[in-house]
């Protein structure tokens, strides 16, 4: 039987729950139940009970259901991109929902791909020793609004493949997509694998301390991170934490200001600026400023912004209106400054929606707030620099670390400046791109553990030593 939009609302809506509204039009997408504690406390005791017997499957058999779930997934991928554009607001169209459904099934498969066997470490007259990864457990998977089902993906298809079982919590304000993905995939997993529990803050505090649960992964805020930190510290949980960051670009001198545009464009603007790892802060070498600004400018000008289901956007809103009021602080301080508003910076406050116009924002200090603050939304400023070693220390500047990135037609030259960058990931003429076998994570206050391919397997891991 083929999934449509309207059925799989049904199967996770609740007419008695709490309203969800779409971030472009205000109307309500659907109702979710907000669930109890005591209810978090039941679906950790299946989880917990379920996860024995998933875990002493042969590697084989949960390869194969985990393709399974990702046929699933392809199979509603339409109607599940249609329900992520009502609720997060992104467009179907440009790397938005469409394109997260797709990665949603690519990273399940490439996960479901990777393998993680035990290795002798020593082997000589005297000793035989092998390492060996076992199960966590439980795991708990804490997400966020923004990529909510492809960062639920990254989450719990390293803990399955691993035979774990998760208890995921999605953010408040992106439970239905989430919902619809797990109910999408356990139509072919077996009972209690993957179990969602909608709740509020005090759920994810009982689920982060919670003595059932083996390990936490989360994405999101920095403070939100150090308060996981804090509640999982008398179970000794095992952590992986994606937290905030502030990424920067460095151009060189000697780019080609037109042909690196786009590349720009998209490093910052994906998902209309609300991605972890996309560049916050650009900073352009005075040679080329002006062409650079120029370049983005009509970039800028040829992408479309409005409501997601209309075929021809690529922006959005933002997601919710405290980020929109986020935004619109840091560019208010932007201009209060005298910095220069290139494009942008006057949102309609009267319409419907949470739209925030592209904002490109020059002739800005290192140390205004748009620059030192993570602005999470399409508002990008950009920085001169004239020297090299002034402009690396300012991108250290901050106490975050999850990405960053540097542009020149000397990739040598660009290595050089990557080397010294305080950053879990340094892309070179690119930024934000990953893949499911690279490695990813963040470096100071962005957090610590790695996500994808074998690292990542190993987080949702315990080593175990056979001596002998």
């Amino acid at each position: 039987m083929s999934v449509t939009y309207d059925s799989l609302l049904a199967d996770i809506t609740d007419p008695d729950g709490r309203e969800i509204t779409d971030p472009a039009t205000d109307e309500v997408v659907g109702k979710v139940r907000f669930q109890s504690v005591d209810e978090l406390d039941d679906a950790v005791a299946r989880a917990r009970a379920a996860q024995p017997a998933w875990a002493a499957r042969t590697d084989s058999e949960r390869v194969e259901l985990l393709m399974k779930a990702a046929d699933a997934i392809d199979a509603a991928a339409e109607p599940l991109a249609e329900l992520l554009s009502r609720e997060q607001g992104k467009p179907l169209n440009g790397p938005n929902a469409r394109f997260e459904l797709g990665g949603c099934s690519a990273w399940l498969r490439a996960t479901a791909a990777t393998e993680l066997p035990g290795q002798t470490v020593v082997d000589d007259d005297e000793t035989h020793a092998e390492l060996h990864y076992r199960p966590v457990g439980v795991v708990g998977a804490i997400g966020p609004w923004n990529w909510p089902m492809m960062i639920t993906i990254w989450q719990i298809a390293p803990a399955l493949r691993m035979g774990n079982t998760a208890v995921v919590k999605p953010s408040e304000f992106t439970p239905l997509s989430v919902l619809a993905l797990i109910t999408v995939m356990n139509s072919v997993l077996p009972a209690d694998l993957l179990i969602p529990v909608v709740g509020d803050r005090e759920v994810g505090a009982r689920l982060s301390s919670h003595p059932d649960i083996d390990k936490v992964m989360f994405t999101g805020s920095t403070k939100t991170g150090q308060a996981i930190i804090r509640s999982s510290a008398d179970t000794v949980k095992r952590l992986t934490l994606e937290l905030g960051g502030n990424d920067a670009g460095i151009v060189l001198p000697d780019v080609d200001p037109k042909a690196i545009a786009q590349d720009l464009f998209w490093g910052a603007f994906i998902n209309t600026g609300q991605t972890c790892a996309a560049m916050k802060r650009l900073y352009v070498h005075t040679d080329v400023y002006d062409q650079v600004c120029d370049a983005l400018l009509e970039v800028a000008g040829n992408m479309p912004m409005g409501r997601g289901l209309s075929e021809e956007n690529v922006l959005g809103p933002l997601q919710n209106r405290k980020q929109f009021d986020i935004v619109a602080r840091l560019v208010e301080a932007a201009k209060e400054s005298g910095a220069k508003i290139l494009t942008g910076g006057d949102p309609d406050t009267s319409a419907a929606g949470n739209f925030y116009p592209t904002t490109l924002v020059a002739d800005i200090d290192n140390d205004n707030p748009l620059v030192a603050e993570e602005q999470f939304g399409p508002a990008l400023p950009i920085i001169r620099y004239t020297d090299v070693d002034d402009v690396v220390k300012w991108a250290n500047g901050l106490d975050v670390g999850l990405g960053a990135s540097v542009w020149s037609s000397d990739r040598d030259r660009a290595r050089e400046v990557a080397a010294r960058l305080e950053a879990g990931t340094v892309w070179i003429n690119s930024h934000g791109g990953v893949h499911p076998m690279i490695p990813f994570g963040g470096v100071k206050k962005s957090g610590y553990g790695m996500e994808f391919g074998v690292e990542g397997l190993k987080g949702v891991s315990v080593p175990q030593v056979i001596n002998g």
